[in-house]
């Protein structure tokens, strides 16, 4: 209790320091500048200048990663979050693995809700002016088959699904989706481990590590880490 109450205190002074710091600059500032205060945060994680998360007032504040950007799947952007605020809020390594387990787990077994797995991309230019038909083009073509135009702006919601050839032809619009099985190993290892690497990784975890844990060998904690 008493170091909960230092540490507020502690906290209470440094937010005065910083303000006073603000006032002092911004006095001997031209008139057109102004230095703002941000905010006061615990706990941040950086992966460079332009990716980091940081939390205040239990909330994650992020740039530069999948939990922000549109074109990865919701669950993918759910599980950064979690292993974020479990690092960053709790300071609970351990939380955060068995987040990300779990979730391979759920992924493997096929029992995702299709909502979950949607990757939203825009359309930025004609169709037929793609001279790279990525997976998002691949679904929009075919839901112009079914007599709905897609025009410059348009965001296309899509899955990729079980079957073979590459990946960009395994798009499909989320709605015509129905009867259709989501590829698991496109959803681990072109989402999930992608996304989750980039918070682990600079904590001293390969991507094969990440790879261990979607088949479940787990040996090590991230406990020595902190």
């Amino acid at each position: 209790m008493q170091d909960g109450i230092e540490q507020l205190e502690l906290e209470k002074e440094i937010k005065s320091q910083a303000q006073q710091f603000i006032n002092y600059i911004n006095a001997n500032l031209p008139e057109s500048m102004e230095l703002e205060y941000e905010g006061f945060y615990r706990r941040g994680f950086f992966v460079s200048k332009k990716r980091y998360a940081v939390i205040e007032d239990g909330e994650i504040i992020a740039k530069g990663l999948e939990i922000v950007r549109r074109d990865w799947a919701p669950i993918v952007k759910q599980t950064q979050e979690n292993v974020l605020m479990a690092i960053l809020d709790e300071g609970n390594v351990q939380k955060a693995i068995d987040e990300v387990k779990r979730i391979l787990k759920k992924i493997k077994s096929g029992n995702v809700d299709k909502k979950d797995l949607i990757i939203h991309t825009q359309i930025t230019k004609n169709l037929n002016d793609y001279k790279q038909v990525g997976p998002h083009v691949v679904a929009a073509k075919q839901i112009e088959e079914h007599g709905i135009k897609v025009t410059k702006g348009t965001i296309i919601q899509y899955i990729i699904v079980k079957g073979k050839g590459p990946i960009s032809q395994k798009a499909v619009p989320y709605e015509y989706s129905d009867g259709l099985e989501y590829d698991r190993n496109y959803y681990i290892n072109n989402q999930m481990i992608p996304a989750i690497y980039r918070i682990m990784g600079p904590l001293g975890y390969s991507k094969k590590d990440l790879e261990d844990w979607a088949r479940g060998e787990f040996q090590q904690s991230l406990d020595a880490f902190f």
